[in-house]
């Protein structure tokens, strides 16, 4: 049987709309960009046909609510087998440490992999807004299999001050730290396709 990953991508969050349809007004195309693959784009044919890679498009990614991506990611969960991998990458990240450390998922969790996860607004270059986790991270440990913390210290986004504090409550866990990568927006990624068939395998 093929082995499942979960991959959920990232997102913008504000704390009342009229910030958002202020960005909104003030957000810039730049069609060079928008031509341009990211890793995310490939990742179900990286990953080969030994997987089986679930990519939920959670709603509303530029202005994310923590409620609605929840009860959307729980319609996926009847579809989820024992050993599953996730990985969630900048606000994808934080969105499995709340969730897995404040709900049991039903199927044993081989492993996390978060992904230049925030962990407070502290840090970072926007709100989380109901997206932060408890300061705990509750029974994350307990439920999320092996942990693999990925960060780049280079990260404009998310500063790796929130790396290391994943890292003070989650001590076991694997860490893989970058010099260069940004935020991740890189267009493959082969030292995550590597790990998560080596935390599969």
């Amino acid at each position: 049987m093929k082995k499942q990953v979960v991959l959920i991508h990232g997102g913008n969050t504000f704390d009342t709309y009229e910030e958002y349809v202020q960005f909104l007004r003030e957000y810039v195309i730049d069609r060079e960009r928008e031509g341009s693959k990211r890793w995310k784009d490939t990742f179900a044919l990286e990953m080969g046909t030994d997987f089986d890679v679930i990519q939920p498009q959670m709603p509303n990614k530029y202005n994310a609510k923590y409620s609605e991506w929840k009860l959307w990611f729980e319609k996926y969960i009847p579809f989820l087998r024992d050993d599953v991998v996730l990985v969630g990458h900048s606000l994808g990240g934080i969105f499995l440490a709340k969730y897995v450390s404040e709900h049991r998922v039903p199927v044993r969790v081989q492993a996390t992999i978060l992904i230049a996860a925030p962990f407070s607004a502290e840090g970072t270059t926007r709100t989380l807004a109901d997206f932060v986790p408890l300061s705990s991270l509750g029974d994350l440990a307990q439920r999320a299999g092996r942990i693999v913390l990925m960060q780049s210290r280079d990260d404009s986004v998310v500063s790796f001050a929130n790396f290391e504090k994943y890292m003070a409550l989650l001590p076991e866990a694997e860490q893989m730290i970058f010099e260069d990568r940004g935020h991740f927006s890189q267009e493959t990624f082969p030292e995550l396709i590597e790990k998560i068939k080596e935390l599969a395998g």
